[in-house]
């Protein structure tokens, strides 16, 4: 699971009375959002420019009976000449608790092997098959030099390196941005290229192979094809964004994806049943070696009087039929020496091709299959506000509060016999809090 995304560290970009920087500023981030860097601070004198500016952050995601998160982050950033910027950042979050493996509920006891094949764990009868040994600790550091060209080209440059128990990912970046129309209108096209190598404990399981019974058959490597796989992505990102007037800004980004290689998650499993439910037999999954993704996202930024409204939109799909819908609106309105800025996102998803809750056991052996919720219908929302203080010096301290609840959806099956009488598609909660200090 990657947490940074539910992270902020610093502000929401500002309608700036420099509208040159502003637009820099904000371009640079869209562009940063895809290529993984960090953003120069903004709105600086120049003798605060040569100094190092902080961003730290320190988040907590806890899932009800579910995934618990921690995250830090510490990002910094130096002016050396004018416009030239050195960005440094680095993340560390530790996850615990539990993670569903994709197997039905039954209404029965059910035992399953650890991905490890080291012991076995029981699932009550009725709830969501749950493996409570889900655990890692994630380092990743990311770096990026951003110069100008010429009065009107910028370019940025950055590296990504990524470091789990099983997981490593190695990166690199570039964009170039151009100024038009006295800098009211900016131009940018960004690119980056992963290297993610995964060592899964107990190593690569073979797809679609049945799992051997827990209480019947001795752990072996019969059904495992490796101990490591790999997988490259490519990124191409094309944003113009425009300064209406005074008071509006607008982005407009188009992203595109391809990634090869192992996409398939070598811990989740999928269960075959019979006519009336009951389960069978479990079997790995098994997801396409390749996935294009495309996407496009509008973003529009108004100043009141006093208030600020933020508003985006994301519409993203791909070659897996997974087609999503993000809304995401945040609201600062001015509160004593400080502000307060509720936020409200919406997401919806259409389940890939290859989902299916379960499989029939009668049924013909599908190419690919995967009963992960995260591949299948679903909706979600974030509810929540954030506070934050202005200090001394520039310097700022927040606070971040939300609730996030995701709701699977059925997409169509039937579903037979005892199957009716459990949740196969049961809601996640979780709880988001975190604190920023800028300086």
């Amino acid at each position: 699971m990657q947490l940074t995304e539910k992270i902020e560290l610093a502000n929401q970009p500002r309608l700036a009375k420099n509208k040159a920087k502003n637009l820099k500023s904000l371009l640079t981030a869209a562009t940063c959002s895809l290529l993984g860097t960090t953003v120069p601070a903004n709105g600086q004198s120049q003798a605060e420019e040569n100094q190092w500016q902080f961003d730290t952050a320190l988040m907590y995601y806890g899932e009800s009976d579910r995934v618990t998160a921690v995250e830090g982050i510490i990002a910094a950033t130096k002016e050396f000449d004018d416009e030239e910027f050195l960005s440094l950042k680095l993340t560390i979050d530790s996850l615990t608790g539990a993670s569903a493996n994709g197997a039905v509920a039954q209404p029965y006891v059910q035992t399953f092997a650890r991905p490890s094949g080291k012991g076995t764990f029981a699932v009550p009868s009725g709830e969501t098959p749950l493996d409570d040994t889900f655990k890692d600790t994630r380092l990743q550091v990311n770096a990026s030099w951003t110069r100008p060209l010429t009065t009107d080209y910028t370019i940025s440059t950055g590296l990504h390196a990524s470091k789990e128990y099983d997981y490593l990912s190695l990166g690199l970046n570039a964009s170039l941005t151009r100024d038009f129309n006295k800098k009211n209108t900016t131009v940018a096209i960004g690119f980056a290229a992963f290297y993610d190598e995964i060592e899964p404990e107990g190593g690569i399981p073979n797809p679609l192979a049945i799992l051997p019974n827990p209480q019947t058959t001795a752990f072996d490597d019969s059904h495992r094809i490796g101990s490591s796989d790999n997988k490259t992505t490519i990124d191409v990102l094309l944003g113009v964004t425009q300064v209406i007037n005074r008071r509006a800004i607008m982005q407009l980004n188009y992203s595109f994806s391809m990634v090869d290689g192992y996409l398939t998650d070598p811990f989740k499993i999928v269960s075959s049943v019979d006519e009336l439910g009951v389960t069978q037999h479990q079997i790995y999954e098994k997801r396409p070696d390749s996935r294009q993704k495309h996407s496009v996202f509008w973003q529009t930024k108004y100043h009141f009087t006093s208030t600020v409204v933020d508003f985006s939109y994301r519409y993203l799909w791909d070659d897996w039929e997974i087609n999503s819908h993000t809304f995401d609106v945040r609201y600062r309105i001015p509160l004593g020496t400080g502000y307060i800025e509720p936020h409200l996102r919406y997401y919806m998803q259409e389940a890939a091709e290859f989902y299916r809750p379960f499989i029939n056991q009668d049924d013909v052996s599908p190419s690919y299959v995967s009963a992960d919720y995260r591949v299948g219908e679903m909706n979600a929302y974030t509810l929540g506000f954030k506070y934050g203080m202005p200090l001394k010096n520039g310097q700022e301290l927040s606070f971040r509060i939300e609730y996030y609840q995701q709701d699977p959806e059925n997409p169509g099956y039937e579903l037979p016999g005892v199957l009716q009488e459990v949740d196969l598609f049961e809601s996640v909660e979780a709880l988001i809090a975190q604190i920023s200090y800028s300086f």
